[in-house]
């Protein structure tokens, strides 16, 4: 009589015929790997990181505090960072529409002020921009050409990054502005 040691519990695999005893080997060998897959993904998903965390302090019965509080400050708030963003300036006369859209980067440091570059016509302006005193929407940005031209705008924000106003180069180009994305 011959035996089979497995871990499987087959124990006497000759009182089967020997297709009926190889097919039970390798499903008893299926069984075997799908269980240590298994164990493994049990083991594995009880280490992913469940954790019990108690609400309340301990009760004592003798009305006692063991151990000490411990209380955090709130962590100082970070100055918001300078948001940059694009102007699109569109021609409202005769003069500008030679040069069509003209899209500007503004960068506003939300705090009343802030910074304007773009080019026109093969001119780079650069320029700031100021909130006017006293409000948190009107504004007024002036700008330097690298050829010696300038240019004036005049704005009104509805949020920190969204807007509109009029623009006018030194030559007498107008335009209208919409800032923001």
């Amino acid at each position: 009589m011959t035996f089979l040691i497995s871990s499987c519990g087959v124990d006497n695999l000759m009182a089967l015929p020997r297709v009926a005893r190889m097919a039970r080997v390798g499903r008893v060998r299926r069984m075997a790997r799908g269980g240590a897959l298994a164990g493994v993904l049990v083991g594995a998903l009880s280490l992913t990181g469940c954790y019990v965390v108690p609400i309340q302090p301990p009760h004592y019965p003798n009305g006692s505090q063991q151990g000490s509080t411990v209380y955090m400050p709130p962590a100082a708030a970070m100055p918001a960072a300078p948001m940059t963003f694009s102007a699109r300036l569109y021609p409202s006369n005769d003069i500008a529409s030679s040069y069509g859209m003209v899209i500007a980067v503004v960068t506003n440091d939300l705090n009343g002020r802030g910074t304007f570059s773009t080019n026109i016509n093969g001119e780079s302006f650069t320029g700031e921009a100021t909130r006017a005193a006293g409000s948190a929407r009107d504004g007024q940005a002036n700008g330097a050409g690298n050829r010696g031209s300038y240019i004036n705008c005049r704005y009104q924000m509805n949020s920190a990054t969204l807007g509109s106003g009029q623009c006018r180069l030194s030559n007498g180009a107008q335009f209208s502005m919409h800032v923001g994305n």
